[in-house]
Parts: C-alpha cells; sequence; structure tokens
C-alpha cells in the first residue's frame, strides 16, 4: 500500500543537500546502531516489527538515539498505511482528518499506522482525541517523546500502549556511526577526510550519547577543516575544540532529569560522599540550574539526614543560600561546594525527619485532644477564673531549671518522638535526655 508519510527517498542532489545526520539515517534494522536489548536477534521489539505486527507503543528516550529513525524503518517494512504525524505543528483538527482517513482505511481492510513525534507537546484534550481510535483498533499509535510517559501520557492513553525505552547510545556507539559516516557515499566517502580515533571518541564523549548531535560536530568540523591539495580534508584538534567549546547538557528543569539530578546529589550526601555529590552538583549548575534551588535543598538536607548530630549544619547551608541570593552564578558555585561536601561528611541522622513524622501522624489520625490547661495562657481574668493556667510550673524558678510538669495531652501521655541517634553532638543529646527521662518519672 502507498505509504502516506513524509519518509520518501529523495535525488542523490537532493540527499547530498540535507544534513550529515539525515543522509546517513539507517534505513534497515541491520543499520540501525544500538537499542540492542530491544533490536537484537530474537528480542521483542525487532521480532514485532520483522513480523510487521507492531501495536500501539511508545518509543521513550534522550535526543539522538533512534527514536525517528525507528518509526521510519518500520514506515519502510509495513504493509500498512503510515502517517506521519507532528505534535509540534498539529492540533486538533489535523488530528480529527487523520482519524478520518484511518476510518478509512479500515473499512478496506487496511491497519494505519500513525507516528506521532514528540508527543508529549500534545496537550491532554489532543491526547484524548487519539483515544477511542486506539481502543477501536482504527490507528495503531506510535508515539515517541524524550519525556517520562508516566507524567505526559494520559493514564487512559498509555495503559493501551507498549513503552519501550531506548538508551542513550555508548561512545563506541558513537564513534561506529561517526565512522560510518565518514566512509559511507552518503556521507563523506567521496572525499577522503583524515581525523584521528582519539579525535573521534572526543566527539563521541561530547555528544552525550546523541548520534544527531555527534554528527553534526563531525560535519562542522569537516566542513572547517584543513583542505589539502589532493581534495583530502585533515581535521585536527584544533579545529574540533573551536567546534566544542560548550557542551550542551542533558537537562530539564521541569522535568524528570531535573528530579533524577537532585535525588542523585541528596542521597551521594546522605551516603557521605563528597566526591560524587560535588559531581551531580556541578551537572546541576553547568545545565543552567537555579543556585538558589540547590541551596534550598542543601538547606532541607542539614536538617533532614544531619540534624542535631551537628548543629551547625543547617547554619552553614542557610549562610551558603543568603551567598547565592547575594552573589549568583557563577561565583556561589564554591559556596555551593563547600556546603555539600561538609553535608557529606557531617555525621548523619534523620531523628528530626522520623520525630516530625511520627508526631504529624498522632496529630493526624489522633482525636484532638485540648490543649492542658496548665500550659495554657491566660492573659484575662476569666480564662483565669476557669483555670487556665492553674498549676503551671515555670521552669526557671526550680533547680536544675526542670519540673515533672506534663506536657502532652493525657491520650499521648509517654509517647515518645524523637530517639537521638549515637551520631555527633546528637550523642550527647542523647545522654542529656535520658537524663532528663529519668528525673522526671522520679519526680513525678
Amino acid at each position: 500500500m502507498e505509504q502516506l508519510s513524509l519518509f520518501e527517498n529523495n535525488s542523490k542532489n537532493n540527499l547530498m543537500a540535507q544534513p550529515l545526520a539525515a543522509r546517513v539515517r539507517p534505513t534497515s534494522l541491520d543499520e540501525y546502531v544500538g537499542q540492542s536489548h530491544l533490536l537484537g536477534k530474537g528480542k521483542i521489539l525487532r521480532n514485532l516489527i520483522e513480523s510487521d505486527s507492531v501495536s500501539s507503543m511508545i518509543l521513550w528516550g534522550p535526543p539522538g538515539v533512534g527514536k525517528t529513525t525507528l518509526a521510519r524503518i518500520i514506515a519502510e517494512r509495513t504493509k500498512a498505511a503510515f502517517i506521519d504525524f507532528s505534535a509540534v505543528t498539529s492540533g486538533i483538527k489535523e488530528i480529527k482528518k487523520v482519524m478520518e482517513e484511518a476510518d478509512e482505511n479500515l473499512r478496506y481492510g487496511s491497519r494505519t499506522i500513525l507516528f506521532v513525534d514528540e508527543i508529549h507537546r500534545f496537550n491532554k484534550a489532543q491526547q484524548d482525541a487519539f483515544l477511542p481510535f486506539v481502543e477501536k483498533g482504527s490507528i495503531i499509535l506510535i508515539g515517541a517523546t524524550t519525556e517520562n510517559p508516566s507524567f505526559e501520557i494520559n493514564a487512559a492513553l498509555l495503559s493501551r500502549c507498549r513503552v519501550f525505552v531506548l538508551k542513550a547510545l555508548t561512545k563506541d556507539d558513537i564513534v561506529y556511526v561517526l565512522k560510518n559516516a565518514i566512509n559511507s557515499g552518503k556521507g563523506f566517502g567521496s572525499q577522503r577526510v583524515d581525523i584521528d580515533d582519539d579525535l573521534l571518541e572526543r566527539i563521541a564523549v561530547f555528544s552525550n550519547g546523541d548520534a544527531r548531535n555527534a554528527l553534526s560536530v563531525l560535519e562542522m568540523t569537516v566542513l572547517n577543516g584543513d583542505m589539502r591539495g589532493d581534495g583530502s580534508v585533515k581535521v585536527t584538534a584544533e579545529t574540533l575544540s573551536r567546534c566544542t567549546e560548550k557542551r550542551s547538557l542533558l537537562y530539564d528543569k521541569k522535568g524528570e532529569e531535573h528530579y533524577n539530578l537532585i535525588s542523585a546529589l541528596h542521597k551521594s550526601m546522605r551516603n557521605s560522599d563528597p566526591d560524587a555529590a560535588v559531581y551531580w552538583l556541578s551537572r546541576m549548575l553547568e545545565a543552567g540550574e537555579d543556585p538558589m534551588y540547590v541551596a534550598r535543598r542543601v538547606t532541607r538536607f542539614a536538617a533532614e539526614d544531619v540534624g542535631l548530630s551537628d548543629p551547625y549544619a543547617v547554619t552553614l547551608a542557610v549562610s551558603c543560600m543568603q551567598a547565592c541570593h547575594l552573589i549568583g552564578m557563577p561565583e556561589c558555585t564554591v559556596h555551593l561546594t563547600e556546603a555539600v561536601i561538609y553535608m557529606a561528611l557531617a555525621p548523619k541522622s534523620n531523628s528530626m525527619e522520623v520525630a516530625y513524622n511520627e508526631a504529624k501522624e498522632d496529630a493526624l489520625n489522633e482525636i484532638d485532644e485540648p490543649v492542658p490547661m496548665n500550659i495554657r495562657n491566660a492573659p484575662t481574668g476569666l480564662m483565669k477564673d476557669l483555670g487556665y493556667g492553674e498549676g503551671y510550673k515555670y521552669a526557671h524558678n526550680y533547680e536544675g531549671h526542670i519540673t515533672s510538669m506534663q506536657c502532652l495531652p493525657d491520650s499521648l501521655l509517654g509517647r515518645t518522638y524523637y530517639e537521638p541517634s549515637e551520631e555527633g553532638k546528637e550523642k550527647d543529646f542523647k545522654k542529656r535526655l535520658s537524663e532528663i527521662k529519668k528525673w522526671k518519672k522520679e519526680h513525678q
């Protein structure tokens, strides 16, 4: 059946006018690089494609790992009508028109595969428009996204699609892609390109698992390389350096990678690993994260994971946050580095977190007992007459500045929330608390 996609072969002249990444795009599974966990011999996705029996699916992975290329390969192999659809340029009107075509195809006994690039850009209403057609089998939906489908795809639609996770390409994968582009007739095979393997590896590292980015860098370095008398091109380290001045880190301040990285920073500090903590800190800041966000998280960490094992941790964290506010990036990187290393090396205790969560549980689930009369204020004569403040013992008037007065409601009497650890300064607090409880028990 005639393909309805834009994935058509171009003439040689038109092909060579395209960017390198488009010219050398794989056209078969055998040419495809990476994703062996899905497309290796005998793997499920490869079997589905080779048997032309694909079902609705979401291809989820970072940029440049082959999501669109995979869709194009499916388009070449399938007997179904294949429609290429962009979430960037299409709306409800275009969706309805495509669905009408799919229904018409179904009446004639033909399947329709609809490929939606960047499906996460569709809003809820647009995604809902696909749902009835997926349910009744008018279309087989293939969506491509760089965002976590759990957050960006409607639950009803997602439940009817299989999610395939595509991984970032390895350094060796990228080097293979680059060498193929140099030798392929669709790439630079018609002119000899002289570039050392160590420079190809530098491009691979710079591209961060993104084949499209790597091919763009290669194309730029070749076009800016030193032309020799025999028509060949020499790519030097200096040329490559000029073309790769600033590496773009994969990061989305509102997406999953944002939460992945702050989680990595928090857990590295908790695990007393200063090197990992500084690494994840630099990944966030160099990708453009707001330093105040990081400073707020470090301040939270100081109480949640260090607490009274080192009371100075909160002071240092707050001072760091003030420094970030006053001087901003890039100068405040050293303040944040100091803070995260301090937190990583500080003794750890989550007693504050545990104490509050257990108290919160009682506050939410137990009967709201009135405040005991003895610890209520009595600012008026009437309140005094009603017994407010009666029996209150002012601790400073007693030896040791302590009394055995009850402060918890009767139903919670004896309940313990704070359990100090043996770490750092909290070991001293534990000893002090034990002495206080012993004294109160003896003087009740």
